[in-house]
């Protein structure tokens, strides 16, 4: 992580309030179900197993109440329930959040949700996020590569100290690893890069030239990223 970017500050829970419990945040969950968005979770390519169908806007509120606390991130990322999980996101404290931690939440992820979820309110807040770009997005698992170039459009965007040539190396990591032809990989692949090209015309050169690169390759999954990222610049 560049020296200079700022983490997020602990929410404490809200005074007088009791210390919230694993137990005390899954029934609250069960109680907010909206068996419509169970429903719809499935025309997005989400699970419904370990569901209930709590609205995203409703877990962002609770989220606020139960404040920065990280064994409690930990402790619901463990219980394998899908709202529980998005809730890791953001109650943990990206500055206690290590490595092991990360990895073992990378290798649990079977959907995008969760993937974009903690690499957009997480992740790309930890000291260790770029090293796991580099690390995720070699991996084989479609979710788990999907992570490292989730991650690296996430601090695209949100990391504003970080520089060109973290970008560059960055980019050239993603070049090597675009020839996926899996949809939720590409797709990451193609915001990842579009991202990119939005920190300067010198950074949207290279990106554009990585992309012609990727159109004229022998796999097709490269070739549709690049061509789709070239489309959309």
């Amino acid at each position: 992580m560049s020296p200079t970017r700022r983490l997020r500050s602990p929410r404490p829970s809200q005074r007088g309030a009791p210390a919230p419990t694993v137990p005390a945040v899954l029934a609250w969950l069960k109680a907010h179900a909206d068996p419509a968005t169970l429903a719809g979770m499935a025309r997005y390519g989400l699970p419904r197993t370990h569901a209930v169908g709590v609205p995203m806007k409703a877990l962002q509120a609770y989220a606020k109440s139960l404040g920065t606390d990280h064994a409690l991130a930990l402790a619901l990322w463990d219980t394998g329930s899908y709202e529980a999980r998005m809730l890791t996101a953001f109650v943990a404290d990206p500055a206690a959040l290590t490595g092991a931690q990360m990895d073992r939440m990378c290798r649990a992820f079977d959907n995008w949700g969760h993937v974009d979820t903690l690499c957009f309110r997480l992740f790309d807040r930890s000291p260790r996020a770029w090293d796991k770009v580099r690390a995720w997005m070699r991996r084989e698992p479609e979710f788990e590569k999907r992570a490292g170039f989730a991650l690296l459009w996430a601090l695209a965007l949100h990391d504003k100290a970080a520089t060109d040539a973290q970008l560059l190396v960055a980019l050239k990591d993603l070049e090597r690893a675009a020839d996926d032809e899996r949809n939720f990989v590409k797709k990451a692949a193609v915001m990842a890069l579009r991202a990119v090209s939005l920190r300067g015309a010198a950074l949207k050169r290279e990106v554009k030239a990585a992309c012609t690169r990727l159109a004229g390759s022998k796999h097709p999954g490269a070739r549709w990223v690049g061509n789709e990222t070239l489309r959309k610049l």
